[in-house]
């Protein structure tokens, strides 16, 4: 007979995660978001990109001149999926992520990328990430530190994706650290 684990013991699962910001003190936006990840009990982080510079995608004309720092982190994750999706969400919300609009400025942008072989489709929680393949700001610290990476649907390691993708928007190491 098996015994029911108990939630947040399960076996680690690997999750990856971008970060945005916008607004405000942008680095450190992202690396508050980042700590309070890693300190979510059953969580440990395993892996973090640079931080990167990107150019804005598909924002209203009147944000067009905000750049975004961008970042990837890979996390070792014991919680079921729902929780960490939650988890996620709610870091935003700590941090002041107000939803104003489609691409609007932002304090922060937790998104979740993946989490291990799971996928699904919901009006919540899409995975693996559907635009993965088509973000430069995404694939590019990914493959910084998960350059073999498949996930399931998309075709080709993440190193592939980044290869298939324009050079625009432009994205570059920005100078800030982590620490």
């Amino acid at each position: 007979m098996k015994k029911n684990r108990p939630r947040g013991n399960a076996a680690p699962v690997e999750a990856g995660v971008s970060f945005g910001s916008n607004l405000g003190d942008r680095a450190d936006n992202l690396r508050r978001a980042a700590r309070l990840l890693a300190a979510t009990p059953g969580v440990r982080l395993l892996a973090r990109s640079a931080i990167y510079e990107t150019e804005p995608v598909d924002v209203p004309p009147e944000f067009a001149g905000r750049s975004y720092l961008n970042a990837v982190a890979v996390f070792g994750v014991s919680l079921p999926l729902d929780v960490w999706s939650e988890r996620c969400h709610a870091v935003e919300d700590e941090l002041g992520r107000v939803r104003t609009g489609y691409h609007h400025p932002r304090t922060i942008d937790v998104d979740l990328l993946w989490f291990g072989d799971a996928v699904r489709d919901e009006p919540h929680l899409h995975l693996p990430h559907p635009q993965i393949a088509s973000r430069r700001f995404v694939c590019e610290p990914l493959a910084e530190i998960r350059p073999g990476l498949r996930l399931p649907g998309l075709s080709g390691t993440i190193a592939d994706l980044l290869a298939a993708l324009s050079p625009r928007p432009a994205v570059r190491l920005s100078g800030d650290r982590w620490d």
